[in-house]
C-alpha cells in the first residue's frame, strides 16, 4: 500500500464537488479507486458516520476529539 493512498482520497473527496457527492452516495465507490486496506476503509466509514464530512473547524469534529495529557 502506497502510505499517500488515504491522504490522496480524503483530498479528491475534500476539492472535488462531484467526488465528495459520490462519496456520500456510495462510500465504496469511491475507496475502490485507492490502494487502502481494510483497516483504512473501516477508519472512514467509521469517521464518516460519525462525524460526517466534517472540516478542521468543524464543531462537530471539535467535540468528537478529547483532550489529551501531552497537549497540555
Amino acid at each position: 500500500m502506497k502510505p499517500q493512498s488515504l491522504q490522496e482520497m480524503v483530498k479528491s473527496i475534500f476539492v472535488d464537488e462531484t467526488t465528495k457527492e459520490q462519496f456520500l452516495a456510495n462510500p465504496d465507490s469511491i475507496m475502490s479507486r485507492y490502494n487502502l486496506t481494510e483497516h483504512e476503509k473501516t477508519a472512514v466509514l467509521n469517521t464518516s458516520s460519525r462525524y460526517g464530512l466534517a472540516t478542521s473547524d468543524s464543531p462537530a469534529l471539535a467535540v468528537g476529539i478529547e483532550a489529551a495529557l501531552f497537549w497540555m
